[in-house]
């Protein structure tokens, strides 16, 4: 399949958007990263240096499944779109949230409404294109986890 000049501007823009937000996030929460260090984690907690790269390659398939659905004819994509722009900013949020302002618990709670809102997202993506809802599992399920990671930093700390 050959990508059309338009379609690889499309999906780089939504690619871009999508690990902007969270390289943005990242930034935002540097300095917040040696406190973190200093936190009881619970069991499973995986190496710092892998957040990272998994939000990154989170984030790719993210702009991907937009970037189809932007690219879709479909009459609900807005509707989709829109619970991908609430996720992304839901997610933004949460980093704050847990990170600056050390709220565990709120986060934990904000965490449960990302949840939701990724499941929407898939839902409403795979009415469009069930490639764009599958390539959200792998996030949905990082995020199931994080919310263990969340939960239980709340109850530790």
């Amino acid at each position: 399949m050959v990508l059309s000049a338009k379609k690889i501007k499309i999906y780089t823009l939504f690619i871009f958007l999508s690990v902007g937000v969270g390289a943005l996030s990242g930034f935002l929460t540097r300095n917040s990263m040696e406190s973190f260090q200093t936190l009881e984690k619970p069991a499973f907690t995986p190496p710092s240096a892998l957040f990272p790269i998994v939000w990154t390659v989170l984030y790719i398939l993210m702009g991907i499944g937009a970037a189809h659905i932007y690219l879709s004819n479909a009459p609900s994509k807005k509707r989709a779109l829109t619970f991908y722009a609430l996720q992304l900013a839901v997610n933004f949020l949460w980093t704050i949230f847990f990170f600056n302002m050390d709220a565990y618990w709120f986060s934990f709670f904000w965490l449960l409404l990302l949840i939701v809102l990724i499941i929407a997202m898939m839902v409403s993506f795979g009415k469009i294109n069930k490639s764009a809802a599958l390539l959200q599992l792998p996030y949905l399920l990082w995020v199931s986890f994080a919310g263990y990671l969340n939960f239980m930093i709340a109850l530790l700390n």
